[in-house]
């Protein structure tokens, strides 16, 4: 154990002394002074790992005391009393101490203290190593051992549940091993989703997962009730994002429902997002409503007549729900739509897109900043966690917990952090995204890329008759041969979405309700 150095404030330290001794005897480092002044003058000129403070001493108060001490330093403080007192156990937690001790206290609960404050990263990077160990070859043949979405949903939970874990542990190795393991995983989910996905769309038992399409009738409908739907849509959020915020709106709502569908390929906003509020499929979609499709090689937004695709899905279904939509763009917007939250009230399904999350994980590529910001997966999920603690959306959820709503929390696809170069050549028109490409005879590396060769089979459209469509996998990114290294150094390390990985497939679909029903 590290040698520790402890300040006891105490103006009977005389009586303390065997208290002293046991904890030397355990290496640690105790020096002790009788009052506040004293003490404070200490602080000064030293160092200390933790400070214990009696409550009850002449002069300077405890209280007083640690007032002073937290101007100096912000070191951890126990305050220890004889009092039970419920004004001085407020004062003490407002001063922002970070243990309470009722006196007599004996050796042991000042080494429990210790270990608690001090202690706490090496016991729980023990314990959580000791456990990952035990899970590690668990893991290992779960992904030799998966045949069923389902079966992929789990190990991804899994996974990110260890990585949340990890996050906060200052050892990096065990988190290479991890992501390691991730990355295996990546790799047979991207074998997994090429030898199945054709086949679940023509597959007459349903043993496939709840794709974008069905998301609406599905999930979403037989939810609505007597009382107000908001259905919130975060551009690009995946599982991880989802699970680090949960812990916030756990005190505002309960969750009736946490779990996950799977997007469609390709995992981007402009096939995803049209499929949920058209409930269609992108082909169904271009042949039905052709002015509300617009092509990759087209000019112009993909994602411009959501509402009317979704008008259009209710009169199919026989729904006359009254609504909004609203898609929230920047901050002002967003602040706009808190202010509205009584009007909404009267809505029977209220749609609320936000983009910010999309905008985060695009700007990485862009921005030299958010570059280095959001350098990993922990500094991205932090950056998200920032931003919702902080943002309107947050606000807004506050808002309605104090209402009689349901609150379903989704997306369209996830993102995936890029490594590796996968070359492509293809005709002018082909389409520019990097994790999946559409088009005429293209030339790749076929080992890390789905190619079909039919768009049909899978219900995607396509300009020309001989146009495929080809999805990267794991972390594989495209790029063409000219100025290859120069767009390879540039795209490496950033977010990207349109193929295929657990990252952009296995998405979030949370539903909560309100506590004071």
């Amino acid at each position: 154990m590290e040698k520790f150095k402890i300040l006891w404030i105490d103006d009977e330290v005389d009586l303390l002394r065997p208290h002293v001794l046991f904890l030397e005897e355990r290496g640690f480092l105790v020096f002790s002074v009788t009052n506040g002044s004293d003490a404070l003058d200490v602080l000064k000129k030293n160092q200390f790992d933790i400070i214990f403070l009696d409550e009850n001493m002449p002069g300077l108060s405890g209280i007083e005391t640690l007032s002073e001490i937290k101007k100096i330093i912000n070191t951890p403080v126990v305050m220890i009393t004889k009092s039970e007192e419920e004004s001085i156990m407020e004062d003490a937690i407002g001063g922002k101490i970070t243990d309470y001790l009722i006196k007599p206290v004996n050796p042991n609960q000042i080494l429990s203290s210790i270990k608690r404050n001090l202690d706490v990263e090496r016991l729980v990077h023990n314990k959580v190593q000791t456990e990952y160990r035990k899970d590690y070859s668990l893991i290992s043949q779960s992904i030799n051992q998966a045949n069923s979405f389902d079966d992929w949903v789990d190990l991804y939970r899994e996974i990110l549940n260890w990585e949340l874990d990890l996050d906060n542990l200052s050892d990096d190795s065990i988190k290479e091993v991890l992501l390691m393991q991730k990355k295996e995983a990546n790799k047979s989910f991207f074998k997994y989703i090429k030898d199945q996905y054709i086949s679940w769309f023509s597959d007459n038992t349903n043993n496939f997962p709840i794709f974008s399409n069905q998301l609406f009738s599905k999930k979403v409908f037989p939810i609505i009730s007597q009382k107000p739907l908001f259905f919130v849509l975060i551009d690009n959020f995946r599982l991880d994002q989802w699970i680090l915020i949960k812990p916030l709106l756990e005190q505002f709502f309960v969750i009736s429902e946490d779990t996950t569908y799977c997007s469609i390929l390709p995992t981007s906003t402009q096939y995803a997002r049209n499929a949920i509020f058209s409930g269609l499929m992108p082909s169904e979609i271009k042949n039905k409503f052709p002015d509300f499709w617009v092509e990759d090689f087209e000019s112009g937004g993909k994602n411009l007549y959501e509402d009317k695709l979704l008008d259009e899905l209710l009169k199919r279904e026989g729904k006359s729900y009254k609504k909004s939509f609203n898609k929230i763009l920047n901050l002002e917007s967003g602040k706009k739509l808190v202010d509205k939250v009584d009007d909404l009230m009267n809505n029977e399904l209220n749609i609320i897109i936000y983009n910010f999350v999309d905008f985060l994980s695009h700007a990485k590529t862009d921005l030299k900043m958010i570059k280095e910001l959001a350098g990993n997966e922990k500094s991205y999920r932090d950056l998200t966690l920032t931003w919702f603690k902080n943002s309107p959306l947050f606000h807004l959820f506050k808002e309605l917990s104090s209402k009689n709503v349901d609150l379903i929390i989704t997306t369209d696809h996830g993102t995936i952090n890029v490594e590796t170069a996968c070359k492509i050549i293809g005709e002018k028109d082909i389409s520019t995204n990097l994790r999946y490409k559409t088009g005429r005879r293209m030339s790749f590396d076929t080992k890390n890329v789905f190619q079909v060769q039919n768009p049909n089979s899978i219900c995607l459209p396509h300009s020309n008759i001989s146009s495929s469509f080809v999805f990267a996998g794991s972390d594989y990114f495209f790029a063409y041969p000219n100025n290859f290294n120069y767009y390879v150094n540039y795209y490496k390390n950033t977010y990207q979405h349109g193929g295929i990985s657990l990252e952009e497939m296995i998405i979030p679909f949370v539903h909560l309700s309100t506590k004071n029903e």
